[in-house]
């Protein structure tokens, strides 16, 4: 496998962890994977997949599967990694270092490679119907030619603008977004266009 620069940068940092995390990227580098540096962690890859990723937190660091949803868990060891906002992921979580199986772990790592392999992979749901809310309506009705950009946008891009809207809390912040979002659709934007 070989090394990154950047990679042997981010396993050389001072942190609480650190040698936790070198003990998790020794036993990932005894497979094929491919290590890189994405989002400013560790992350392994194969045929150009994300399989895996090592990381230092605050109170824990631990090694997350990309697809770990298949993984089968016969450890009973991996948790969603955000609950509610993904589907794929799931995290194994360590407090130390005598707390990693290291065979347990280079079989998760396998059998994640092979599941990588297979093409295994959840698809996204398809959401059918976008519900605008009331104040976006307005602006739109309000506006002809931000009417036609707003539809003009693919139905995700439409999605997003509407999510995005409608799960402020309060009344403020729905303003302070609306405010935000008016110039993007004038422009064609998505969203989340700068994050793709």
């Amino acid at each position: 496998m070989e090394i990154n620069e950047k990679v042997e940068a981010y396993y050389s940092k001072d942190h609480k962890y650190g040698e936790g995390i070198r003990k998790l990227r020794d036993i990932a580098l005894k497979t094929q994977l491919t290590e890189a540096l994405k989002w400013g962690s560790a992350v392994y890859t194969i045929d150009n997949k994300n399989v895996l990723g090592i990381m230092a937190f605050k109170n824990h660091f631990g090694i997350w599967f990309f697809n770990g949803v298949f993984l089968s868990d016969p450890k009973g060891v991996l948790k969603n990694a955000q609950e509610g906002n993904t589907k794929s992921m799931r995290h194994w979580k360590f407090k130390s270092i005598s707390d990693i199986d290291e065979a347990g772990v280079l079989e998760y790592i396998k059998e994640a490679i092979a599941n990588q392999k297979k093409g295994l992979k959840i698809k996204p749901s398809r959401k059918t119907e976008i519900i605008i809310p009331k104040m976006l309506l307005d602006a739109l009705q309000e506006n002809n030619k931000l009417n036609e950009q707003f539809y003009a946008l693919t139905p995700y891009k439409q999605r997003d603008y509407c999510e995005y809207i409608a799960e402020a809390k309060q009344q403020k912040t729905k303003e302070s977004r609306l405010g935000k979002i008016i110039p993007m659709i004038s422009k064609g934007l998505g969203l989340n266009d700068k994050y793709r």
